[in-house]
């Protein structure tokens, strides 16, 4: 594993993993470290341009195959282009969203099979993990309540409350399958209150990888 630290960030539609994300990266970078934050799909010049195809509320022909195989192709730009050549640079990387995305939200909502998964992305990601996974865990109905009350619902977002659920299941299963690599937060408390248990989580991650300011 290269000499930087990589954290993702995970959980369904308005849990508020991107907030949280933010609040990190601007505590990491108060203390001096070098930070890269990145989303999925996206980052790259073509990652941007999937990731338009993929959340295009018209684009509702796209088979199950075609959506886990276009989020694969745009993450291996990221991870190719932005993630390894930043991790190798000894950097903090914070991706919103990241491999258990594809388990949770293909494998398990698209009933694709976890094992289909990770044999696409394994290709596409070089085997690259995360050192961290942040799962913020909240009731689907109180985050899709949030997530609606934003203008314009992408085309996964727009899904039915049972795929939403079938996510969560996922995203709970990864977690119980790798409880080390994940760290469970319950993103129904306060926002503070949030973003302090995430530290208190990450905070010896980042001063055993000898990233400390």
């Amino acid at each position: 594993m290269s000499p930087g630290l990589f954290i993702t960030f995970e959980g369904i539609e308005g849990s508020g993993k991107s907030t949280q994300l933010a609040h990190l990266r601007t505590y990491l970078q108060e203390q001096g470290l070098e930070v890269v934050s990145v989303r999925e799909p996206g980052g790259t010049a073509i990652g941007n341009r999937i990731r338009g195809l993929l959340l295009d509320p018209e684009a509702v022909d796209m088979t199950d195959e075609a959506e886990v195989m276009l989020f694969a192709a745009a993450r291996s730009q990221l991870v190719r282009q932005v993630v390894l050549p930043a991790l190798t640079r000894g950097t903090i990387v914070l991706c919103d969203r990241y491999l258990h995305s594809s388990i949770a939200y293909q494998g398990w909502a698209r009933e694709l099979g976890r094992e289909a998964v990770l044999k696409v992305n394994r290709l596409a990601t070089a085997g690259l993990l995360p050192h961290k996974v942040v799962l913020i865990d909240l009731p689907v109905e109180t985050a899709l309540r949030r997530a609606k009350a934003r203008a314009g619902l992408d085309r996964i977002e727009r899904e039915d409350i049972l795929f939403h659920e079938a996510v969560r299941r996922g995203y709970l299963a990864e977690q119980a399958w790798d409880p080390q690599r994940f760290v469970l937060i319950d993103g129904d408390q306060p926002e503070d209150d949030i973003q302090g248990e995430i530290r208190k989580h990450l905070d010896p991650a980042i001063a055993a990888m000898g990233l400390e300011s």
